[in-house]
């Protein structure tokens, strides 16, 4: 049995468009530039810690700016999608008898309307948060010694070059995908342990990390 932790947007939620709006919104009253349409791709193709950088906001001000993007994704969460494939996906995991969970900076409160809305809330084990962008790495090891789990039996699924790092800090294999926030060309560059394309890949790389023995 693996222990398969997935971040939420962008990873199993399509929300990638809803949260550039919402961050739109905002970016009067944070003071940062809005996104036009043909800068998305950059921002695509650019790191956590650039993206942060190119906003110029205060770091004070982020956890702010999350909880104010927290609350404006609440009105929009229970309409929006799942990613193409991933319910099957999470539903066969779950069948195998792996153990699901979810690490993210979205709140408990719009995760947990979006699983019961898509029949989702019986696939995960744990829901953990964290207010901190570039602090997953603190939630993951908090989370593996709440939940008393093995480095060696987990994993991290995520979009974001972020997500590869934290995973890369605490010493679990991280696997990449390629259809949310980031491009899978700067998700390459932070050399993760796997970079799929479609949520089906997920079955393939959790049947070989079992096989393996985490052994890498």
């Amino acid at each position: 049995m693996k222990v398969v932790i997935f971040d939420f947007d962008g990873t199993i939620v399509d929300s990638l468009e809803t949260v550039i709006c919402v961050l739109n919104q905002l970016a009067v009253e944070f003071g940062y530039p809005v996104a036009q349409p043909e800068e998305i791709e950059q921002l695509r193709n650019m790191s956590s810690r650039e993206i942060i950088q190119r906003s110029q906001v205060a770091p004070y001000k982020l956890p702010f700016l999350l909880r104010r993007v927290r609350q404006e994704l609440n009105r929009e969460i229970e309409r929006l999608e799942p990613i193409p494939e991933m319910k099957p996906t999470l539903l066969a995991l779950k069948q195998q008898g792996h153990q699901l969970g979810i690490v993210t900076s979205n709140s408990s409160q719009n995760v947990r309307a979006f699983l019961k809305a898509q029949a989702l809330e019986h696939v995960f084990d744990f829901v953990s948060t964290g207010l901190a962008l570039l602090g997953k790495s603190r939630v993951l090891q908090r989370l593996l010694k709440r939940q008393q789990l093995h480095p060696a039996n987990a994993i991290y699924v995520g979009d974001e070059t972020r997500d590869i790092e934290a995973a890369r800090r605490i010493g679990i294999p991280s696997v990449a995908v390629s259809w949310g926030f980031n491009s899978s060309q700067i998700l390459a560059t932070e050399n993760p342990n796997f970079l799929i394309h479609q949520p089906g890949d997920l079955l393939q790389v959790v049947a070989d990390l079992e096989s393996q023995g985490n052994n890498l």
